[in-house]
């Protein structure tokens, strides 16, 4: 069964292109006609892209690992930080900071930077200093927060990028081909999808078309994360019982050793018993 209709993309204008003149000719598999000067999108193809791509997102959510989502244009922006965050997932919806990915251990300075600030604050390191001082110290943990503040969970590179408009956010893109990152990505009719991993073609202005495609591949996430979870209380569970069954052995040989002692004497003592007749 797929996880969001035609019908969905449909009413939510998941199919409207950009204008002819606008076009990505790498894009015209995707297409399925052109209307009043527009190109349309081949929805029945979007619907087949968007399980794939849910799917293989599914997959790495269950392995426990992070994927990053980016949406710097405003349109995008709430949609994005709010399905992310449901599935507790780091996303980037500021200026993408350059080298983000390739220069990522100065990305996690930046961040424990900002754990620093926090830490002396509360612990009354700042309590000496200026208002000016700490106004500066305020404005820096602020702008840190902005820019930041959503992937400071983000200990290690991400295991895939999710990209609304793969044309505007080019350089993560590269940055994530480079690495050799998987990239998911709503790729418009005036977009390259040669440099996307698991192309979602659909419009990617529109807010209804964004959250459509969002809600399905949130939601396979989710799925993929419960099933993190499960996995880890049955392996959890097996670890109790293999130590459960490990001490009843210890016990086991521990009960034998003790015994072993006071059994020994009696098998010495049967030979002197034996040998009595013989030396009368």
């Amino acid at each position: 069964m797929s996880r969001t209709s035609f019908d969905q993309l449909l009413q939510a204008g998941c199919h409207f292109g950009h204008l002819k003149r606008k076009w990505n000719p790498a894009m015209a598999p995707y297409i399925f006609m052109e209307r009043n000067g527009i190109h349309i999108i081949d929805l029945n193809k979007t619907v087949a892209k968007i399980d794939e791509a849910a799917d293989a997102l599914k997959a790495i959510a269950k392995s426990g690992r992070k994927i990053l989502f980016v949406a710097t244009k405003k349109q995008a922006k709430d949609i994005v930080a709010e399905k992310a965050a449901s599935v507790n997932m780091p996303y980037v919806i500021e200026r993408w900071p350059g080298g983000m990915l390739t220069n990522f251990p100065t990305i996690r300075k930046a961040v424990k930077k900002m754990a620093n600030i926090d830490k002396m604050m509360s612990d009354g390191t700042f309590s000496n200093l200026s208002k000016r001082e700490l106004l500066q110290i305020n404005r820096q943990r602020a702008k840190l927060e902005k820019n930041l503040g959503s992937i400071a969970d983000l200990t290690r590179l991400p295991a895939a990028l999710f990209v609304i408009d793969v044309m505007k956010e080019h350089i993560a893109v590269k940055e994530a081909n480079r690495l050799g990152i998987p990239v998911f990505g709503i790729v418009d009719t005036n977009s390259d999808p040669r440099n996307v991993d698991y192309v979602i073609p659909a419009n990617d202005d529109a807010k209804d078309s964004i959250e459509v495609i969002l809600n399905a591949c949130c939601g396979a996430i989710a799925e993929g994360l419960e099933e993190h979870k499960a996995e880890k209380a049955d392996d959890k569970a097996a670890a109790e019982q293999q130590d459960e069954a490990a001490e009843g052995r210890r016990h086991s040989r521990r009960a034998r050793r003790e015994e072993a002692p006071a059994e020994a004497p009696a098998a010495e003592a049967a030979p002197a018993e034996d040998a009595a007749p013989a030396a009368e």
